[in-house]
């Protein structure tokens, strides 16, 4: 994922922006009275963000608009995949676990990841938004932003979606599994 010319193709552009278009048209209930077009002109004008969105897209994360801050007049994107992005999991919270680790190291961390892609891990209160939105993570989990507190005593919480209800849990930030990556956020 480590790009420093954080920018696309105007191809690579014009294919994003057909996906993102095709989700956006497929999906209205997400994003209610919001207008394509506005967005559409809100990414070509930010390369920098339309980059970051295509991270969340080629690592399975199927981005779709989800709101608009009218007091910023930004668009707010969500990893909309039903289970975690695939190329996202099996990876522990921040650098400081990844570092803790002696052995059996994960490739990344969560937190390394979304800071490379320009993104932000969901809150919990914004993950709880996404789920009203659908069902996701049935299968799977997803790492959210810690706070200070708990991350300062060697833990981490994540989500889920079981039995029609969303759990937060906690683990050490150092444990990563298989079935459990992340979900990012990205405001335009």
């Amino acid at each position: 994922m480590k790009n420093n010319k954080k920018s696309l193709s105007t191809e690579q552009a014009k294919e994003l922006l057909t996906t993102l278009k095709a989700r956006f048209e497929k999906n209205m209930p997400r994003h209610k009275g919001i207008d394509w077009a506005k967005v559409q002109a809100k990414l070509e004008a930010n390369p920098t963000k339309l980059w970051s969105l295509n991270a969340m897209e080629s690592t399975g994360g199927e981005p779709d608009v989800v709101g608009h801050d009218k007091k910023t007049d930004e668009y707010i994107f969500y990893d909309c995949s039903p289970e975690s992005p695939k190329e996202r999991r099996s990876i522990c919270y921040d650098h400081e676990a990844l570092e803790a680790r002696k052995e059996n190291k994960p490739d990344d961390s969560a937190m390394n990841m979304a800071e490379e892609m320009g993104i932000e891990l969901l809150s919990e209160e914004q993950y709880r938004e996404l789920q009203k939105l659908g069902k996701f993570d049935t299968k799977t989990s997803s790492w959210i932003q810690t706070p200070a507190a708990i991350r300062k005593l060697g833990g981490a919480i994540f989500c889920d979606r079981r039995y029609d209800t969303v759990f937060v849990y906690h683990n050490g930030a150092e444990s990563y599994y298989a079935a459990r990556g992340f979900r990012g956020s990205l405001r335009i």
